[in-house]
């Protein structure tokens, strides 16, 4: 398990709903001194505080744990459902336009 990973991703996750530790910890009914430890990577979690914690940040037990599950889809496709979780549709369809865009200069600049 790499709890680094898993710490960092929830920091970057609560700091974009511009929470404190307090305030997550707060949320989840947990102390500010744990949810810091957890972000650091110094400690472990329980299932059901993970479940806590997912559900306050608005992402998915699998994107948490992203470094430490196997998955049976390929790596680049879950990202991309990470990706647009949580997004309206139309970051959606600007997110989409920009990846046809790319893909077709790629394609055009492909070397045989």
């Amino acid at each position: 398990m790499n709890y680094i990973a898993l710490g960092r991703r929830m920091r970057e996750e609560r700091l974009k709903l511009n929470l404190t530790q307090e305030m997550l910890a707060d949320d989840v009914g947990l102390t500010t001194a744990y949810i810091g430890q957890i972000e650091r990577g110094e400690r472990s979690l329980a299932l059901d505080k993970l479940v806590l914690i997912v559900n306050r940040l608005g992402v998915t037990i699998d994107y948490i744990l992203s470094d430490s599950v196997a998955i049976g889809e390929s790596i680049s496709d879950n990202l991309m459902l990470q990706l647009f979780s949580n997004r309206s549709e139309d970051e959606k369809m600007v997110a989409v336009n920009m990846i046809k865009t790319m893909f077709s200069f790629l394609d055009e600049n492909r070397k045989p």
